[in-house]
């Protein structure tokens, strides 16, 4: 069940996000954690505080070694912050990982509220990467952004889903969060159909992290061979459980427990 994963994301000094949260998250599914980083965060629960970008060509050094030598099973890419970041990414996936599944979530602003994404990129990563990507991970505010729409239900969830997949996209995991009421609900959605996820919503302020835990967690599952539906299920399976054990750390947006049974 082993299978590797290449993480290409930014770095979250305050462990529950980013990198961080993506080598916990991978590990704790079985699989091995490689990573490249694009960019370096202060960061804690209360925000992001600064941001030092990696160099394109240093960043597709530790994309091309890694894979050169110890292969990938799976991609997972997070914080992709600017134009050149993107492109550089994009150009080693094309040139070495064209037939690796890449889980791509597309992050765009922190959970305080900071950008991640610089305005200018948005089409650049809507051109360049999303036809890369086996899946993407969006939640809604992301996903508005991505295809022009509002979503203010299931239905328009659906919509703006389908409309992802006409940019290329193999399939779209819409994740819910966003939306009112004590029923949490994620769309998985593809050519073949779609599938709908339901669990009940936690109250709690401690979800930093949670989407690059659960696009990291489905990203090990691709890589150990599962089916997009079995690996999606027990990502989600095991973020709640992260959510539920969370050790309630910091004065914000506190992290998951990565150690979590699910």
């Amino acid at each position: 069940m082993k299978g590797r994963v290449l993480i290409i994301a930014g770095s979250d000094s305050g462990g529950g996000a980013g990198i961080q949260a993506d080598i916990k998250s991978v590990s704790a599914m079985g699989a091995f954690a490689a990573t490249a980083i694009t960019a370096l965060t202060a960061q804690n629960t209360l925000g992001v505080h600064g941001i030092e970008a990696v160099s394109t060509p240093f960043l597709r050094q530790q994309i091309r070694v890694v894979l050169e030598d110890i292969g990938a099973d799976a991609i997972k890419t997070g914080m992709l912050h600017d134009v050149p970041t993107i492109l550089a990414v994009c150009a080693e996936l094309r040139a070495l990982a064209h037939a690796v599944p890449l889980v791509a979530d597309p992050v765009m602003v922190a959970k305080g509220g900071h950008r991640l994404l610089a305005e200018d990129a948005v089409a650049t990563l809507r051109a360049e990467l999303l036809p890369l990507a086996s899946i993407i991970t969006p939640n809604i505010p992301e996903a508005e952004v991505l295809c022009g729409i509002t979503i203010r239900d299931e239905a328009d969830m659906h919509a703006a889903a389908t409309k992802l997949l006409s940019l290329g996209v193999r399939a779209v995991l819409l994740k819910g969060g966003h939306m009112e009421g004590p029923v949490l609900v994620d769309l998985l959605v593809s050519a073949t159909g779609t599938t709908r996820f339901e669990s009940p919503r936690i109250a709690t302020r401690h979800t930093h992290g949670t989407g690059c835990t659960l696009a990291s967690a489905l990203a090990a599952g691709l890589a150990q061979g599962m089916a997009l539906e079995d690996a999606t299920s027990r990502a989600r399976s095991y973020v709640r459980a992260a959510i539920l054990k969370a050790p309630g750390y910091g004065q914000g947006h506190g992290p998951l427990d990565h150690s979590a049974r699910w």
